[in-house]
């Protein structure tokens, strides 16, 4: 009897394998102290949060490229698209590990399925991101230009630099935020086929 694969359903003779990194003997260990009973959900937060620092690193690399060359942070027009960009950037990746090794086990379901819950979550993700940057981007910028004319009487950043700062300082906590979210919504959504 043979298995008609459609595009939506996954192929039932395809084999699940595991990525191995050189971190995965470490992770696992530590989750078996931490989590104890609960390990193997430790394991993929703790996995989680190694592919939420490659996208972290993808994200903010991405917004100080493109602040730095074509979309300078003059305006919050500017600001919103760099961080879009970072951020679907950093959805991409993050995707792809996520499915590859955090969560191996759960491809009882589509890629095209997961794509598209993982994309919802992102998107709302990235909402939430984005309003919380738009509103403190600036208010980062004037406190830490702030501090640093208290530590250098002679600092006098333009109003463009300032703002870059105070973008990134409002990204990494953006991120901090997005993180729990991301986390719990593709746990129980995106990934609810593991045990």
């Amino acid at each position: 009897m043979s298995h008609a694969v459609t595009p939506d359903a996954p192929d039932p003779t395809r084999s699940h394998r595991q990525l191995k990194t050189p971190v995965d003997g470490l992770i696992a260990a530590l989750s078996l102290k931490v989590g104890r009973g609960k390990a193997k959900e430790v394991e993929r937060f703790i996995k989680f949060a190694f592919v939420g620092t490659l996208g972290f690193v993808i994200d903010i690399g991405a917004v100080i490229i493109l602040q730095n060359t074509v979309l300078p942070p003059e305006n919050d027009q500017n600001v919103l698209i760099a961080n879009s960009v970072g951020f679907v950037l950093a959805v991409c990746s993050n995707f792809i590990w996520n499915r590859v090794w955090t969560y191996p086990d759960s491809r009882s379901y589509s890629v095209r399925r997961q794509l598209t819950q993982f994309a919802i979550v992102s998107v709302i993700g990235l909402i939430i991101r984005n309003v919380w940057i738009s509103g403190t981007y600036e208010q980062f910028g004037e406190l830490s230009t702030t501090i640093l004319k208290g530590a250098n009487a002679g600092y006098a950043p333009q109003l463009v630099d300032q703002n870059k700062l105070g973008t990134t300082i409002a990204l990494v906590f953006g991120v901090l935020i997005v993180l729990i979210w991301n986390f719990v919504a593709n746990r129980f959504w995106t990934y609810n086929d593991v045990e």
